[in-house]
């Protein structure tokens, strides 16, 4: 049985199912199964309840189903950043799969703080939700407080940026492929001497990244300089940094694991006066739509953030069958080359 409570439009007291029932007539044990939809109900009656409802602004109680329930038809997801267009395209696809099975969601960010993402995991708890998707924090360096916040029986599905050692669903996308094609790309283009902004260690998704873009040089027969891997940082201004160094110490092209160093990259190329991508290449990492508005244009690994989403979604609801076991799902990346690392002559 579902528990409602109303709240009138014209004031802020709280209307009870008894007064439902006494301005229909009826008693409280009657509004409450018609409420929740129970079959004991004549149709007439339960059309009454719910008019009278509509005509009176009521509004459920969904905190107070939920302990009644044990669990509320809602599911937390958790992303480093809102603002990134990633992670809200990964919302965006969950909640278009959540939504057509009767979920609702509650967004939660953790701007790469563990202990914001430790927040967030306990307030999801104390909400009482069926599931947790996350994509964890790049501070945070192994999932125990994850495990340690969700209550037993959350169905619990990482996406993106994974902890290996955790149960449950993953949806990763296809990092080392996808930096081993970017890698090569670059080395199609004509250039010689390829850094990487390789990013955090600590995330299996970089480290990935990092393994592709190695094993790419090797089996072209280039050298691994780790002079020229830049490690610590996946924003901008990082980039930036990293990029003056490369240029520094020699490089003509950059492969950045992300989207936002690959922009500080492409900054510090124009201030030393190079033409990109005549004199130095890049290629970043997500494909964030502004890779497709700057001059020059930014080739970049496309993710598809939105299949993500949707695919986390429907992890979550495929482990809610009994016995149901689902493992790590991997989705694609797929070069998008732009003016940034495509020459017209080698």
């Amino acid at each position: 049985m579902q528990t409602f409570v109303f709240l009138s439009h014209h004031n802020t007291k709280m209307v009870t199912i008894s007064d439902i029932a006494k301005s229909l007539g009826i008693t409280p044990s009657t509004v409450s199964r018609a409420l929740s939809g129970s079959p004991r109900v004549k149709e007439s009656t339960r059309k009454a309840v719910f008019e009278a409802a509509e005509k009176m602004g009521y509004e459920r109680d969904e905190a107070a189903s939920s302990l009644r329930r044990g669990r509320a038809k809602v599911v937390g997801i958790v992303v480093p950043r809102i603002n990134r267009e990633f992670f809200s395209n990964v919302i965006g696809g969950a909640e278009s799969v959540l939504d057509e099975s009767g979920y609702s969601a509650i967004i939660c960010q953790t701007h790469e703080n563990s202990d914001d993402e430790v927040k967030a995991l306990k307030t999801l708890r104390s909400n009482r939700v069926a599931g947790v998707l996350i994509s964890h924090a790049i501070s945070s360096t192994d999932g125990k407080h994850i495990i340690d916040n969700i209550a037993q029986g959350t169905i619990l599905v990482q996406f993106d940026r994974v902890f290996s050692s955790l149960p449950g669903p993953k949806i990763v996308s296809d990092n080392f492929h996808g930096a081993y094609e970017g890698t090569l790309h670059l080395i199609d283009q004509g250039y010689k001497k390829i850094g990487i902004i390789a990013g955090h260690m600590s995330s299996e998704a970089y480290a990935a990244r990092l393994d592709g873009y190695k094993q790419a040089l090797t089996d072209m027969g280039r050298e691994i300089d780790e002079d020229i891997i830049f490690y610590g940082s996946i924003i901008q201004q990082g980039g930036y940094e990293a990029c003056l160094k490369a240029i520094d110490l020699g490089c003509d092209a950059i492969y950045s694991t992300g989207d936002f160093t690959a922009l500080g990259a492409l900054q510090a190329a124009k201030e030393k006066g190079l033409r990109v991508p005549e004199d130095f290449g890049i290629v970043g990492t997500a494909n964030e739509h502004f890779t497709s508005l700057i001059t020059p244009s930014l080739s970049s690994m496309a993710q598809h953030p939105y299949e993500m989403g949707r695919r986390a979604a429907m992890a979550f609801l495929t482990s809610l069958k009994p016995g149901a076991k689902v493992g790590e799902i991997v989705v694609p990346m797929d070069l998008i080359a732009r003016e940034s690392s495509k020459r017209t002559s080698k």
